[in-house]
């Protein structure tokens, strides 16, 4: 008996052993990239593959600004502001790239689904027409006008008359912005994600460490303060596009743009804008929520800004990945709706759903218990990092519900059905979100805490409707 024993535990630990070494060769495959077909075979696998090179890009995201904020948080609270509230304009940047991208992985990935190559590089070439087209418009715009809105947020006249360099440099470079989400939208819908991940890669590198030497004028570089973190990411996120073109005309990937088919086509271009426009008003509805929520917030003073600038930029580090795991279920629905593959499509949703909800379920409570230290690494002043815990320690209560809502509204957008998404981020960050946060913050005099518990109660309700609205069934039948 003791000898059968023994072996059955041999064998287990050999069976174990085993799944361990599949398991890290599929994670080699994801970031070393793979040709993998997603619309047949091991749906858990297809995740694991799409899902790793997209959460590490994410990470990569995220750690722009962490980066940013880690080394501006030196130079005090006016300058963490200028970031903070900057960076509450550039949403509207990060609203219409993700709109357009949104856009792009629907029809990238359902001709990819349908064996289209070749049309899928067409329609790729123009997104990357459409959103430079719109950037070029906001830059000219953004760096005229940067003074006017710093003032229209609130801004302290510091702000406005010593700082404004940053506002206007971030939006005067919006195009590299808008051109990181598209490209890398293309490479991801087609099944190529292990290469935006290398482009973020190569951009957080050069940020990193670019941005104390602009910053504060280490070795032969100027000391440009926090003109030099704007600067820093511009040249960053610039030497990125370079190399995404590169790959796009010169790389191995599935979507390989030639130069003689470089041409406008009008009629993908509309199809894309019509696409866009229920992903971009879903992104506009959701950022410009948070613009009024900032507005409301700088009634309270710097510090409180400066906390909730510090909270934010940590909480978006933290759920940027989960956009990644979402983004890999948008390309799965994608492509298997191409491939006339919509319960596999449905299937691939709900595991994924499972797996964000178990991540950020951890994460949120790691939030929770180590919200003070967490602000402390960036800034150790009392106030700010007393705002920066209230701020973090409340929304990460909501992380559960962010967890299955991401998933579940990319993968609507994944369907080409962006205006289920728009109607729902209507209902809840307009009409609910920011009257219950000015309700809570002066009616009640919750303050700043008013804020950020009207962000959960509206967070919460987007998951719950997008859940009702996804079970129904409808998106399966959309044609893009």
């Amino acid at each position: 008996m003791k000898a059968l024993n023994n072996l059955y535990i041999q064998n287990q630990n050999k069976i174990s052993i085993h799944r361990i070494k599949k398991i890290l060769r599929e994670i080699w495959e994801s970031v070393s990239g793979t040709d993998q077909d997603f619309t047949s075979g091991s749906l858990s696998k297809a995740i694991l593959l799409l899902s790793v090179p997209m959460v590490l890009e994410m990470i990569m995201e995220s750690i722009f600004a962490v980066v940013d904020i880690f080394f501006v948080s030196k130079l005090g609270a006016d300058a963490i502001a200028t970031v903070g509230i900057t960076e509450s304009l550039i949403t509207i940047i990060y609203a219409l790239g993700i709109g357009l991208s949104s856009a792009t992985t629907a029809l990238v990935a359902r001709r990819i689904g349908e064996k289209e190559n070749r049309k899928a590089a067409n329609t790729a070439f123009q997104a990357i027409i459409t959103g430079t087209t719109i950037s070029i418009i906001i830059a000219i715009a953004g760096i005229i006008f940067a003074r006017d809105l710093l003032r229209l947020m609130g801004a302290s006249e510091v702000i406005v008359n010593d700082m404004w360099q940053y506002t206007a440099i971030m939006l005067g470079s919006n195009v590299l912005i808008m051109l990181l989400f598209i490209i890398n939208a293309i490479f991801r819908s087609a099944g190529d994600a292990a290469i935006s991940m290398r482009v973020l890669f190569l951009a957080n590198g050069v940020n990193i460490v670019l941005d104390p030497c602009l910053i504060f004028g280490w070795g032969p570089f100027p000391e440009l303060g926090v003109v030099g973190a704007a600067t820093a990411t511009s040249i960053g996120r610039g030497l990125a596009v370079i190399y995404q073109f590169y790959l796009l005309f010169r790389g191995k990937g599935r979507v390989k743009l030639i130069l003689k088919d470089c041409l406008p086509d009008f009629k993908i271009i509309v199809d894309i804008l019509k696409l866009s426009i229920g992903s971009t008003l879903q992104m506009l509805i959701a950022t410009t929520s948070w613009i009024f929520l900032v507005r409301i917030i700088a009634k309270y003073g710097s510090d409180v800004v400066a906390g909730y600038t510090i909270g934010i930029r940590v909480i978006i580090f933290a759920l940027l990945p989960s956009f990644g795991i979402s983004n890999a279920a948008a390309t799965l629905v994608g492509q298997n709706l191409g491939a006339k593959k919509p319960d596999r499509a449905e299937r691939s949703v709900w595991f994924t759903s499972r797996v964000n909800f178990i991540f950020l379920g951890m994460l949120g409570a790691t939030m929770i218990m180590f919200a003070e230290p967490i602000i402390m690494i960036f800034d150790d002043s009392e106030a700010i990092v007393r705002s920066g815990v209230l701020c973090l320690r409340i929304i990460s209560y909501g992380f559960l519900f962010y967890g299955v809502g991401m998933v579940l509204i990319q993968s609507f957008n994944g369907a080409g059905d962006t205006v289920t998404p728009a109607y729902i981020n209507l209902v809840c960050f307009w009409m609910i979100e920011i009257p219950l946060a000015y309700f809570l913050a002066t009616r009640i005099g919750w303050k700043e805490e008013g804020v950020y518990y009207a962000i959960i109660i509206a967070e919460t309700l987007m998951t719950i409707t997008a859940a009702i609205l996804f079970k129904r069934g409808k998106w399966k039948l959309k044609e893009v």
